[in-house]
């Protein structure tokens, strides 16, 4: 006798598995992010007297703080496998579906790079102009001691920041929110404001600029089917910032 294994999958379901990588990744950061913007706001002192800070360290022994930084690398990037063989689910190569295949390598390079500088200039901009209005904390891209392995864990970990947020915000969630049958404008507001939350924890010129980018890179990807320039746009611009604060004079930031 054959079991039949496979069946069409609702959308509660559909809905309920989205819910659930979310809660896994970035609708969890989102969460926390909220919670660390009220618990800013209700301190003592203003909200640009307080620091954000990214990229800490975990330990005063260099190996073993190393040894954090990698792990926790490798365990952010699991739900982007999880999204990934949950998609393999669909009919066709979730590669393909996300656009992160090897396909278009020159094409995907150039169009990120054009990206990066689309979305960095005006995000300066806009951090500036938050700087001044006092509507973001005091940023700290980067605080981790000046070792050998510093700047390649930056390196790294933009890399992951980048294909987490790109993969489970634009390409998973965009493609399942339309497999739900939401309209247009309500998929690209979700991502867009995903993006935003989870960045609250800086302030609220960081949300509206990351809302901002991720409107852009929402149509970008409704209307390429890739993945892959925004990963390529998302990491240099957390190169440039992670490694440009951590290598260059303290003072050159004092704007953030």
């Amino acid at each position: 006798m054959t079991v039949e294994l496979t069946r069409p999958v609702s959308r509660r379901t559909l809905g309920t598995e989205t819910l659930l990588v979310l809660g896994l990744s970035l609708g969890q950061s989102a969460v926390y992010a909220m919670v660390s913007i009220i618990a800013k706001l209700t301190a003592e002192g203003p909200l640009s007297k307080q620091t954000a800070s990214l990229n800490t360290s975990h330990s005063a022994r260099p190996y073993l703080d190393l040894t954090y930084q990698l792990l926790g690398i490798c365990f952010a990037l699991l739900p982007v496998l999880l999204a990934v063989h949950l998609l393999a689910r669909d009919p066709g190569d979730p590669a393909r579906t996300l656009g992160v295949d090897l396909r278009r390598p020159g094409s995907d390079l150039a169009r990120g790079a054009g990206l990066a500088a689309l979305i960095g200039l005006p995000g300066l901009a806009l951090f500036w102009a938050a700087a001044q209005l006092g509507v973001n904390a005091t940023l700290v891209p980067a605080a981790l001691p000046a070792l050998w392995w510093a700047v390649p864990v930056l390196i790294l970990a933009a890399v992951q920041n980048a294909v987490l947020e790109e993969v489970i915000v634009v390409g998973y969630l965009v493609t399942r929110l339309r497999q739900l049958r939401w309209r247009l404008g309500a998929v690209i507001a979700a991502s867009a404001l995903l993006r935003g939350s989870y960045h609250l924890y800086q302030g609220f010129g960081a949300f509206v600029g990351n809302a901002v980018m991720g409107v852009i890179f929402s149509l970008f990807y409704l209307r390429t089917r890739r993945v892959a320039p925004l990963i390529v746009a998302h990491t240099l611009l957390d190169v440039v910032a992670f490694v440009g604060y951590s290598l260059l004079p303290k003072e050159w930031f004092s704007w953030l």
